[in-house]
């Protein structure tokens, strides 16, 4: 038994004709005719019985029917399930993001993602890089956005972003109208940082030699020290996609030497399928660094 026997019996049942089902199946009567001839020989039953000009099902049609309707409406909710996953994804997106590129990235990439996928549920988990690369290692999440790559089996990535790190400080702080900050120029400043293991606060540190910086207050989220510094609690070196996603008045941010490149990487599990989502949030993420 094939589909095109199931398709032409369930017309002709809708119908009551084999010219009728035909030109609805775009096909020709003979050919319908000889389709249900098939259909009936392989089950041996007898559907139809001609009275006068029409076709009258029997018994048997009737019950066969019920069974045809039934796979009918498996078959729709198969291609209703096809079409929910290539406008949704298979149940969404779970991203997991480390926690600077959760505050700088993904709002804006996520509005943009928006326009073409709506409806799409998108979960957003946040940690540490290391953390983020096991996460999506066991295909927790579905991709990960990260600062740096520790040495986690089984994950590739792709340098999806890189920019200067920027110094930031009060407006109001003396350093405030020079149009760059060299790491001479911080000599005896108050400098907030990140927590010692973090890999960010390793390059910065390096940058100072000799490091005459009054290390009195560190933080592991850089939108904190952002607010920190707004405040005039001392100066720092972020990433600028933090600083320009707050927004926080009092706050400025100028280029620094030496250069500190903040890199953004997207972090893809080596041990299954990603689906096509991923590469189209990555789309929206790329736009959404844009200059405006």
């Amino acid at each position: 038994m094939h589909f095109r026997h199931i398709d032409a019996f369930r017309a002709v049942m809708r119908t009551r004709s084999m010219t009728v089902a035909a030109n609805l199946l775009h096909t020709s009567q003979p050919n319908i005719s000889r389709v249900i001839s098939q259909l009936q020989a392989e089950t041996g039953l007898t559907l139809f019985k001609r009275v006068g000009l029409r076709l009258e099902p029997t018994p048997e049609a009737v019950a066969l029917l019920r069974e045809v309707e039934r796979a009918f409406i498996g078959l729709q909710t198969i291609e209703e399930a096809a079409s929910t996953i290539k406008t949704r994804g298979a149940g969404g997106l779970r991203i997991a993001v480390s926690p600077a590129l959760a505050v700088g990235l993904m709002p804006q990439a996520i509005l943009e993602f928006r326009k073409a996928h709506p409806h799409v549920p998108v979960t957003v988990y946040t940690s540490d890089s290391a953390s983020v690369c096991k996460w999506t290692e066991s295909s927790y999440c579905d991709f990960g956005l990260v600062s740096y790559i520790p040495d986690v089996a089984n994950v590739y990535s792709h340098v999806v972003h890189k920019q200067h790190g920027v110094c930031i400080l009060s407006t109001s702080h003396r350093l405030a109208s020079k149009k760059r900050v060299r790491a001479t120029d911080l000599s005896g400043e108050s400098f907030i940082s990140m927590a010692k293991l973090d890999f960010t606060r390793q390059k910065i540190d390096a940058a100072f030699n000799p490091d005459e910086r009054r290390l009195e207050l560190e933080t592991p989220h850089a939108a904190t020290i952002c607010m920190m510094v707004a405040r005039g609690l001392g100066v720092s070196i972020v990433n600028p996609l933090v600083y320009q996603a707050l927004g926080l008045p009092g706050l400025k941010a100028l280029p620094f030497e030496p250069r500190i490149d903040f890199t953004c990487y997207s972090v893809h599990t080596n041990q299954g399928l990603e689906q096509a989502l991923v590469s189209e949030f990555l789309v929206a993420v790329k736009k959404s660094l844009r200059p405006s």
